[in-house]
Parts: structure tokens; C-alpha cells; sequence
């Protein structure tokens, strides 16, 4: 267990892993010249616009663009009838054609002259539509119309294991709400498309996937990948999917058929309707325990509710049932989990996908056990808590570290906050901030535990694999890898990798794009192990091309040979010869690739090994609650990390902080509300974000580094698991100040008043 810190640890290089350089993206982004879509320009560039449905469900009689084509300055208008052989992304397409499924869904295309002009031509669009009735109730979607042709119901998962009869003497019970969290990026969607000489396309896009992007959009176009480029600009922010399908296809289309740059910006409101959201879940859960509240049996039942299209419901699905229980032991498990489609927005990818659900239900019912027991909240989690070795309900063992235990106790090391000062130079201290109406006397302070876990990479067979080539000339290397850097800090952890395997201190990374092999998308810690992987194989592989000579030399084998400080020293000390001394005037290059072990679906019982690996992460929340008007303001945040091993400590602890700030938005503020499927509050007005005020202090108490021998590097994912936990961890702390179940998030003002 380490405490972080900024600089490297004893002994540690100063660059390469273990240190924490200064992010090869900072100064760019500090000094307001970092490139991003919304920024681009192209000589000849027309701008493009998007006509959206304003039903949540219609059927589409027709559709005349005339009035569109017809006004001066624009050049194309493009509907469904113009991509007639564009296979659908799964069953979302990329205009709709028949029938509209959500409000927003995008219907035509306009490229113009101007913004404006293309904006306006987009309004002369007439559509015919025949509303139909939406569903909205992710519980009547199971008994109604069919929305597409395979009924309502995307998955069914149960989840069964062990005695069905087995009770405890203790039963809780509670019935839980989460909200549609939006990802709500801090650049909205935009993109520039520009046509080639051979009848091909470049595609400059915020993407996270180039080459999913590239594929599908070339098979929309009817063109060969080779003849669709995609080039990753800057992306201003990625904790979902970047684009729908329909952004970069219609893109695409448009500057064909102008033979012009065109160029889209989303409005706020149109992002909001672009990309997917946090799946709302209704979740109804029975803890057994024994008298000392040791659990005997879990019953849930998981209801998730996918929008008008299936993305990754399966997915998110099979997180939220195997991760039903939590980080703790449970000898019967026996869960239902369904996803559904409505006429909502679309529900997708977002950190954490399934398992922040769950978590919130199960620790509020650790919450109420430890309650019915009479034992402190914390004790209850280590009665029950996880370690490695143990089994998930599914049936997988649980291989990696699972330090639950050692998180659980290194929140509690560090001192809880002061309480406030009751003055009025203290007053913005409390809920309210400066200026508050309620009285000091109405706060209450509460603390609050909650464990949380995550899987990482791909899940139920979903094969993994990234390549990077490295290439050294001189004193210098270049890393060509498709890994997109969308605030992660990926391209800054490749340069520390090549540093250390080859020595090297000048490492250039090469935006990526998708004329590089590759990689896959930026999603759930993936490339850390799986582009990480692949980059320390190539590196090596260089660095065995640069020592085999000089080992032959000298005649030992390699292995007696290291790098370290920018050195080559042999192991009796012999050899001491400055790596660029050693590289001057060759040239050395390798390419690899990294495929962590497969997985497998799970059976119609739930069981299977599903999950390539597991991190985890634990947290103490401190709130202050105004009693009397509702009114949260969330103190201090202490956090205990799973990370397997720091492979940069201070780009850890920025993910971390990032995390929990998002997470405290999901539990106190962010929540995208519709009636009757619309969107009622589409805009940073209307749904509430943290800002630098709502943000309490955030410490971290340990980085645990208990190294997963099957990872990269040995270490772990650490920005989904923070986001998994916080809501249910201040969730905790507001039940704790209030005496009040809290049962749903968003905590309204209204779930903690005391009466």
C-alpha cells in the first residue's frame, strides 16, 4: 500500500513508470491552442445541419424536401432514401426512414453556405408524421407494441446460484431509483469531412474508435475502408460513446455529394440528443444475513432501461447482474435482470455502465443490515467483505488482488474534516452556499462508507487486441499506435512505457488515425493493458535488436544486460555505455500486438467466466445536511484505490478526483428529465453539472498496488471504479445525517428533509 505522491518513489527513474511527467497535452490545452473539431477549417467549406424529430414515436408518411433545396446557398439535402443499403449500427440506423423511435432522432441533412443558412434550410424540411403512442415506463415495455420488429425486451439475464430455500434471520428490503446521468462532454460534437481525389472521404472527428467509425461509415457509403480515413482530432471530453453513427455518416455523405469540406458543429441541445446516457435502473433487493449480519442469501431484481435502441444494454446488463452482491460473499445469489427499449433517449456507454447501479442498491441495503444488526456501517462490510480467491455469484474466481478488506481500512486512517464553524464568516460552509437561507442549527453531518467494483476490457467473449509499432532513430523514438487520448492521459503513459523499456527520453507519440492498425476504442480501461501491452512488446522487441549486438560483443546473452537512467550496464558492472551512444546512427523498429486471455458469455444460469479483471475502490463521504430545506453539501471525499500498480501517480489521483466529482453529480445534481420521452432540460442550464463550488475536497488515502500478475504492468483501470462508488458513498452519508432511506438518485431536496 502506497500513499501518493507527485514525485516518483524511491529508486524510481526519473521518467518512465512509477514517475509523473507533465501530461504531453497540458500547456496546449493551458494556453488555449489545443486543436479540436469545432475548430477546424477547410478552403470551400460548407457547414452542415441536421433536421430532428420532435415525436419520441411517429411513423413517417413522407418526407419533401423541396422548400430545403430550393433556398439559396445550399448545395445537398440527404435523407434515409440516399443511404437505402447502409447496414444499421446493431438497430439504431443512421436516418430514420419509417418510423421514429426517440425525440431528437435525426431524419434529414442539409449542407449549406452558412450555419444559419443550412439551419434554416433544415426547418423548410416538411415531414409528415403519424404520431404514435411512446412508452416511456420501462415496466409496461414488457406488455407493449412492439417498438422494433424483436419486440421490446433486448436481454434477459438470471442469475442463479445456490440454495433457493435458504433464509436468514435478518431480511432487509428496499426499492431503488437512478436517474439518466448525461455525460455531457464540455465540447459538443463536431466534425469536418472532407472528399478525396479517388472518391474516398477523410473524416476529422472527436472519435474514440477511428476505425470503428471508418468501417462503419465506409460500409454505409458503399466504399472500401481504405478509401475512408478518419483522423482523431482533440477530443474535449469522452465518459461515453462520442458520436452517434448518424454525425460522422451524414458528414461523410454530404461532402460527396458536394465534392466540398463540410463541416458540422452541434448545438448544446443537439448534443444532448447525439450521444447516449447513463442507463435509469429500477431496482428492487432482499439481503439475508445471520444474526452477526454475515449475508446468507441476495434476491434482486435489476430493470434497466435502454432507450429506443440497444447499444450496450447487454453489456451494461451483464455488470449490473454480476456484480449484483458487490464485493462480498454471498453463498446464494439468485438475481432477474432485464434491459428494455422505450421511446427514451438512447442509453449507452458510460463509466461503469451497470455496476454504478447496483452498487448504489446494494450498499444502501448494507446500509439497513448493518442498521437491523446494530454494528457500525463499516463493520458490516467487513464482515462480508470480498478477497482474492473468493468466487463473483457467477461462478468466476475472483484471481486478481481483491484488497476490499485493506480499502476499507485505509479510509479510516486519515482524520475526519473540522466541523464547521458556527459564525458567520463560517456560514458558506453550509448547504446553500454564501448567502444561505437555512440555519446552522437545521445541519446535520453525516458519514457515510460504500466499496464498489468494476470490470475492465471487454466482457462475454469480446475479443481484445491493439497493436503499436516503435520505431527509434538516434536519441529519439516515435510510437505509432491507434489509441485515442481522450483526457486520459494515454499518449503521456506511452511515452513513460518506451522510457523505461528503452531509455530513451525523447518519445514523440503520432496522433492516431486510421491508417495505423488498430487499436480499439477508449473504453473501460482498455488500453492501459491492451495499447500499453502492445507498446511494452514492441519496446522490447527494439530493445532486444539494440542490446543483442552488444551483448554478442561482450559475449553474454541480453538478459545479463539492463537499462536504466539512459545506461546500458551489464551485470558485473563491465558495461556502462549511454544508451544513445549505443543508438547513434541506427535506425531499429518493431511492431506487436497485445490480446489479454478470452473470455465466455454467460450461460442461461448466469455462470461463466465473463470478466477479464476486476479493480475496486472504496470510499468515505462527509456531508453536511440542511434538515429543514433539503439542502446537501458534500465535505469531503476520502478515497482508498485498487490500481494493481501507480504507473503515474499524479495522473491517478487527477482520474480519481474527476471520477468523484462526477460521481457527486449523479448523487446530488445531474439528472436528464423527460416527459414523454422529450428531454426537458437539453442544456447546461437546465441539467445541472458540479462546478468547482459543489466539488468538496477530495483526498486519497492509499493507492493500494497489489500487482494483477495477468495485467500489463500489473496494474489497473482507475477512472470507472471512483464514479461506480461516490453516489452510493454520499448516499450514505445523507442517510446517516438524516435517519431517511434516500432510495433514489438524484437526492431531491425533498428525500432529506426531516419532518
Amino acid at each position: 500500500m502506497t500513499a501518493p505522491t507527485d514525485a516518483p518513489a524511491a529508486g524510481a527513474e526519473p521518467f518512465g513508470l512509477g514517475s509523473s511527467p507533465l501530461r504531453t497535452d497540458a500547456l496546449p490545452k493551458a494556453l488555449g491552442i489545443f486543436p479540436y473539431a469545432a475548430d477546424l477549417w477547410a478552403e470551400g467549406l460548407l457547414w452542415g445541419a441536421l433536421l430532428r424529430s420532435p415525436h419520441a414515436h411517429a411513423r413517417i408518411a413522407s418526407v419533401d424536401t423541396s422548400a430545403a433545396l430550393a433556398l439559396p446557398g445550399v448545395h445537398a439535402v440527404v435523407t434515409a432514401a440516399d443511404l437505402a443499403s447502409c447496414p444499421p449500427a446493431g438497430d439504431r440506423p443512421v436516418l430514420a426512414a419509417d418510423v421514429v423511435r426517440h425525440h431528437g432522432e435525426p431524419i434529414a441533412a442539409v449542407a449549406a453556405e452558412t450555419p444559419d443558412t443550412a439551419r434554416l434550410a433544415a426547418s423548410l424540411i416538411v415531414v409528415e408524421y403519424e404520431p404514435l403512442e411512446a412508452v416511456t415506463d420501462p415496466e409496461a415495455a414488457f406488455n407493449a407494441p412492439p417498438l422494433h420488429p424483436d419486440g421490446n425486451l433486448l436481454r434477459h439475464l438470471p442469475l442463479r446460484t445456490g440454495d433457493p430455500e435458504a433464509v436468514g434471520e435478518i431480511v432487509v428490503e428496499g426499492l431503488y431509483q437512478v436517474g439518466r446521468q448525461d455525460p455531457a462532454p464540455i465540447g459538443a460534437e463536431a466534425g469536418l469531412a472532407v472528399p478525396r481525389p479517388d472518391g474516398g472521404v477523410e473524416l476529422h472527428l472527436s472519435t474514440t474508435d477511428p476505425h470503428g467509425d471508418r468501417d462503419r461509415a465506409a460500409a454505409c457509403l458503399g466504399l472500401d475502408p481504405d478509401r475512408v480515413r478518419t483522423v482523431v482530432t482533440g477530443v474535449p471530453g469522452a465518459v461515453s460513446d462520442r458520436e452517434a453513427l448518424g454525425f460522422q455518416v451524414v458528414l461523410a455523405l454530404l461532402a460527396l455529394r458536394t465534392g466540398r469540406p463540410v463541416k458540422m458543429t452541434l448545438t448544446r441541445e443537439e448534443s444532448f440528443h447525439t450521444h447516449t446516457s447513463r442507463h435509469p435502473a429500477l431496482l428492487r433487493y432482499r439481503h439475508h444475513a445471520d444474526a452477526e449480519g454475515r449475508l446468507v442469501k441476495v434476491e434482486a431484481q435489476v430493470l434497466l432501461d435502454g432507450g429506443a435502441y440497444a447499444d450496450v444494454s447487454a453489456e451494461a446488463l451483464a455488470a449490473a447482474t454480476a456484480f449484483a452482491v458487490g464485493p462480498y460473499t454471498c453463498p446464494n445469489v439468485f438475481v432477474d435482470a432485464w434491459a428494455v427499449r422505450t421511446n427514451n433517449p438512447p442509453a449507452g456507454r458510460m463509466r461503469g455502465e451497470g455496476a454504478l447501479q447496483t452498487c448504489f442498491a446494494y450498499e444502501s441495503q448494507l446500509d439497513q443490515l448493518a442498521k437491523q444488526v446494530g454494528v457500525e456501517p463499516l463493520e458490516i462490510r467487513r464482515r462480508n467483505a470480498m478477497a482474492t480467491g473468493d468466487a463473483l455469484p457467477t461462478g468466476q474466481a475472483v484471481t486478481c488482488p481483491a484488497p476490499v478488506a485493506a480499502l476499507l481500512d485505509a479510509v479510516t486512517e486519515l482524520p475526519l474534516p473540522a466541523l464547521p464553524v458556527d459564525d458567520p464568516e463560517g456560514d458558506w460552509m453550509l448547504p446553500g452556499g454564501p448567502g444561505g437561507a437555512g440555519e446552522p442549527s437545521a445541519v446535520r453531518r453525516g458519514i457515510g462508507y460504500a466499496v464498489g467494483m468494476v470490470h475492465m476490457l471487454g466482457a462475454e467473449g469480446e475479443d481484445e487486441i491493439s497493436t503499436a509499432t516503435v520505431r527509434v532513430s538516434g536519441d529519439h523514438a516515435t510510437v505509432i499506435c491507434a489509441a485515442v487520448d481522450a483526457g486520459q492521459g494515454f499518449a503521456t503513459l506511452a511515452r513513460q512505457i518506451v522510457q523505461s523499456v528503452l531509455g530513451v527520453s525523447e518519445v514523440y507519440v503520432a496522433p492516431a488515425d486510421s491508417d495505423q492498425s488498430p487499436a480499439g476504442p477508449s473504453a473501460r480501461g482498455r488500453h492501459t493493458w491492451v495499447s500499453g501491452g502492445a507498446i511494452e512488446r514492441a519496446a522490447l522487441m527494439v530493445r532486444h535488436q539494440l542490446l543483442q549486438p552488444i551483448a554478442a560483443n561482450f559475449g553474454m546473452s541480453v538478459e545479463l544486460l539492463s537499462i536504466a537512467d539512459g545506461k546500458i550496464t551489464s551485470y558485473d558492472g563491465v558495461l556502462g555505455m549511454p544508451v544513445a551512444e549505443a543508438l547513434e546512427g541506427k535506425e531499429l523498429w518493431a511492431t506487436a500486438q497485445c490480446r489479454p486471455h478470452p473470455t465466455e458469455p454467460l450461460d442461461e444460469n448466469g455462470h461463466g467466466d465473463a470478466f477479464v479483471s476486476i479493480a475496486f475502490c472504496a470510499m468515505r463521504a462527509v456531508v453536511d445536511v440542511d434538515i429543514e430545506l433539503g439542502a446537501v453539501r458534500v465535505v469531503d471525499v476520502t478515497v482508498a484505490q485498487d490500481v494493481g500498480r501507480a504507473l503515474n501517480p499524479r495522473q491517478i489521483e487527477d482520474r480519481i478526483e474527476g471520477a468523484v466529482a462526477q460521481g457527486v453529480g449523479l448523487a446530488l445534481l445531474e439528472d436528464l428529465r423527460t416527459e414523454g420521452g422529450r428531454p426537458v432540460n437539453p442544456s447546461l442550464t437546465g441539467y445541472r453539472l458540479p462546478t468547482a463550488l459543489d466539488t468538496p475536497e477530495i483526498r486519497i488515502a492509499a493507492l493500494v498496488e497489489e500487482r494483477d500478475v495477468v495485467a500489463t504492468f500489473g496494474a489497473k483501470a482507475v477512472s470507472a471504479a471512483p464514479a461506480v462508488v461516490a453516489p452510493a458513498a454520499v448516499a450514505a452519508a445523507v442517510r446517516a445525517a438524516t435517519g431517511l432511506p434516500v432510495g433514489r438518485l438524484p437526492i431531491l431536496p425533498e428525500d432529506a428533509i426531516v419532518v
